[in-house]
């Protein structure tokens, strides 16, 4: 693969850092020892798991996460489970890379399950680093094991040694992006953004915490091996189970991505006021709001989903009043001083996290999900008492979940205006500015910081009477 940019090198070594951790001490076979060795299998099942993990999340947004809850993934040691994922999300993050490679040295394409392993062994070769002989002989083991791929493994076996020996070749970044969203996203946001958010797609990113309000963001840094962003997020590069982090047992941070940290900010919540979190779960915004001294109301139509909000806020010694009701069926005739939507979208500005969400959106997904977003804001206008604010986001790139949707609100609104963003004093990059004073983020923005996710965010006011 092509290497234009740095921070792709980086995030190869953050990868094979992943796959080391999950291999765990045992060491590959040589290639004159595959045949003979009785442990040669080790490691085939892992790999077996990663091409079952792809597939399911191409199939849908929520399949990765459903498979790795089910047998086989389940029934894998942990570290073995955690290669398996490391390697479907490097092949993710890659595919159209990936996908670039074996067109070269494919006359036709073959059936899926051969596509898939070769798909994974490139993933490993040349996303992790994994030394080139341990992927591909297990790649060829793989073939070997199933009858209708077996009679590729000679195919396997060459195209996976022609790539070694003649390197990748050149790849692009932009054809890790369908064609339909790179399309939408270069009439939007013009070809030098576009090829930004492409090179965003290579990126593992780290992990971003929030802080506790009394909790100073330098010193929680200095604990995880991170850095203080502006705003107050907490970037950190270690990975692994982040319940053993210093400081989450003392409830001292959650786990928030920098972008997703901005929309509270912009509420500007103080204590003794009453705020109303539509559309709540996992929490994270809801924290920052009771974190702040708001007196909070959680909406979540989900149950299961709120389960998580509830630990949280039982972890960090916070409180809120948690509903399970959509929020168009809640009967409740109070209203607030800040409401905060984070409305259901595609989610397509999450996709350096979930790189699923780039095969998964469909055309359909973005007016169909506008509907929503249209009657929601609706919702939330009527919770807003006079004087008070109305933030309004979702994680999508799309104008139709974004701007469209402020523009279209405020002339059927009258009663509500915009108050102008200062990105300064709510952690977003200065870029993110909009001329109408709202917040565009993008995930190549902030690159020499590692990115962040996308992010459309709008704080509005009610007038007073």
């Amino acid at each position: 693969m092509s290497g234009d940019a740095p921070k792709g090198r980086s995030s190869a070594a953050r990868g094979r850092r992943i796959a080391e951790k999950a291999r765990g001490p045992r060491r590959e076979p040589a290639p004159q020892q595959v045949a003979a060795d009785p442990h040669a299998d080790i490691g085939v099942e892992a790999r077996l798991v990663a091409g079952l993990l792809l597939n399911a999340a191409l199939e849908k947004r929520t399949g990765l996460d459903e498979a790795l809850s089910q047998s086989p993934a389940r029934d894998l040691p942990p570290q073995d489970r955690a290669f398996a994922r490391a390697v479907a999300m490097a092949a993710l993050r890659r595919l159209g890379e990936i996908d670039q490679i074996l067109e070269r040295r494919l006359q036709k394409a073959p059936p899926l399950a051969v596509m898939t392993i070769l798909r994974i062994a490139l993933a490993q070769t040349l996303v992790l680093e994994t030394p080139a002989f341990a992927a591909v002989s297990t790649a060829v083991k793989l073939a070997e094991r199933d009858p209708k791929t077996r009679p590729y493994k000679n195919l396997v076996n060459a195209v996976l040694r022609g790539v070694g020996r003649d390197g990748p070749g050149l790849t692009t970044a932009e054809a890790n992006l369908p064609d339909w969203l790179a399309q939408r996203w270069k009439a939007t946001y013009g070809e030098a953004a576009l090829i930004g958010l492409a090179l965003a797609t290579r990126e593992e990113p780290a992990t971003d915490l929030t802080a506790k309000p009394g909790v100073d963001p330098g010193e929680l840094a200095a604990s995880v091996e991170g850095e203080a962003l502006p705003g107050g997020t907490v970037r950190t590069g270690k990975r692994g189970d982040v319940a053993s982090w210093p400081g989450f047992e003392a409830g001292d941070w959650w786990v928030q991505d920098a972008a997703a940290a901005v929309p509270a900010r912009l509420l500007a919540v103080k204590a003794g006021e009453t705020a109303l979190d539509l559309c709540a779960a996992p929490g994270g915004k809801t924290l920052q709001l009771a974190a702040a001294g708001a007196q909070v109301v959680a909406l979540d139509r989900s149950e299961a989903r709120l389960k998580r909000l509830r630990q949280n806020f039982e972890r960090m010694n916070l409180t809120a009043e948690v509903v399970a009701v959509p929020a168009e069926d809640w009967e409740d005739d109070r209203v607030f001083d800040a409401v905060l939507l984070d409305a259901p979208c595609t989610a397509t500005g999450t996709y350096r996290r979930n790189p699923e969400v780039l095969r998964a959106t469909r055309p359909a997904d973005v007016a169909k999900l506008a509907d929503v977003q249209h009657r929601l804001l609706d919702v939330a206008a009527a919770k807003v008492k006079p004087g008070g604010r109305l933030v309004y986001c979702v994680c999508s790139l799309e104008r139709e979940e974004g701007e469209t949707q402020i523009i279209a609100f405020l002339r059927r609104n009258p009663a509500f205006r915009t108050v102008a963003a200062v990105p300064a004093e709510v952690g977003a990059p200065d870029e993110a500015l909009t001329p109408e004073g709202w917040l565009r983020l993008l995930p190549s923005q902030w690159a020499e910081k590692g990115g962040l996710d996308g992010f459309f965010a709008a704080k509005l006011e009610r007038i007073a009477d």
